[in-house]
């Protein structure tokens, strides 16, 4: 699953340049220029209405250099931002090798997590229904966090990534986790705070992490006024699980707190059966891919026709992510999956709100059936 931040308007921008001519002649057209001469080059700071990329380009065409644009996110401390500006600019002008200002990966990485962790007041979550297939009822929410990072969008799986190379997993789940309770906390009314069920995701190098406790895990769902029989935590894979004895362990552990566990995306990737049958999860959720087409696709309803026989036999539900048309919605509840959330049932939302009716003109499961 993958959401992208909107990106905001920055007041200012940053042109560094190691061609002192050029970085002068770019000031001299700027009403609200300042320079900075460095051993490595000049720098321009000016407004972002100013320092355009049409009055750099078109200088850059009458005296060619090498030069690098980035915008001065005001977000930050002022004693970082022009630093963070200055060296998102020499990056950018693929001068960074060659003066010395390269930067690992791992060193990015750290860059943006700071960052990300920086914006707790910008970042979003919105909640997808999940519905019951069988009767349209809903069953719980999805909580879908948001990543809003101003001047430098990520998506979700990206920030995932970097917390997994840098080895800070258990710190951002429990970033995303403070912030998914505190968002759901504001939308569900307090007399209905014990009725409302939510699915929250964490990544198995968390789980998997020694700083990891379950019951801290917990201990955070009742501050936020849930109980852990009202979570389930969806597991999403996105790397190989060298040894799942320590996983399976853990999803033991957060079981008997009262948490219900799901295996994200099966069918693809590393949500392979042998993982899901060492989890023995309560929920099965099938990948969009293999849901998407359905309906014309007889490998995939022999794939998910193995998955619902599989659940039946570990005691798990299984649930149709990305459901978009009717035709696979009808699919899939003939072939006895029980849950499903897309956008034909219900799009993302900040509120919580009701999924759509759309199951009320859908023949029954066993006409369907009967048709095939």
């Amino acid at each position: 699953m993958r959401f992208f931040g909107s990106q905001q308007q920055p007041s200012e921008r940053l042109l560094w340049s190691r061609d002192v001519r050029f970085a002068n002649r770019i000031a001299a057209a700027l009403p609200s220029a300042r320079t900075l001469e460095l051993d490595a080059g000049t720098i321009v700071v000016a407004a972002a209405g100013e320092l355009t990329d049409q009055l750099v380009a078109t200088t850059a065409r009458e005296l060619p250099a090498d030069y690098g644009l980035a915008a001065v996110d005001a977000t930050l401390p002022e004693a970082d931002r022009y630093v963070v500006a200055l060296s998102t600019a020499v990056q950018v002008s693929g001068l960074a090798e060659r003066i010395g200002m390269a930067q690992t990966r791992q060193q990015v990485q750290t860059k943006t997590l700071d960052y990300f962790f920086s914006l707790r007041n910008n970042h979003g979550v919105h909640f997808q229904p999940i519905v019951d297939l069988a009767t349209g009822e809903l069953r719980e929410y999805e909580c879908l966090f948001r990543p809003v990072m101003p001047m430098l969008p990520q998506s979700i799986s990206s920030i995932v990534q970097a917390a997994i190379d840098t080895e800070r997993s258990v710190e951002l789940d429990a970033f995303i986790v403070g912030c998914v309770l505190e968002q759901a906390s504001a939308v569900v009314p307090p007399d209905r705070r014990g009725g409302v069920h939510f699915a929250i995701n964490l990544t198995p190098a968390s789980l998997l992490d020694p700083g990891f406790e379950a019951k801290r895990l917990a201990d955070m769902i009742r501050a936020a006024g849930l109980s852990p029989h009202q979570v389930t935590l969806e597991c999403t894979e996105q790397q190989a699980v060298a040894d799942v004895m320590p996983l399976k362990r853990q999803v033991k552990a957060l079981r008997r707190l009262g948490f219900g566990f799901a295996v994200d995306d099966a069918g693809a990737g590393y949500a392979s059966f042998a993982l899901i049958a060492a989890l023995r999860p309560s929920l099965i959720k099938i990948d969009r891919d293999i849901v998407a087409g359905i309906a014309r696709d007889d490998a995939k309803q022999a794939l998910v026709e193995a998955f619902v026989s599989f659940g039946g036999r570990i005691g798990a539900r299984l649930l149709g992510e990305g459901i978009e048309k009717r035709a696979d919605l009808a699919t899939l509840r003939s072939l006895g999956v029980e849950l499903g959330q897309g956008f034909l049932l219900g799009r993302p939302a900040p509120t919580l709100a009701p999924p759509r009716p759309v199951l009320k003109r859908l023949p029954a499961p066993r006409e369907v059936a009967a048709q095939a």
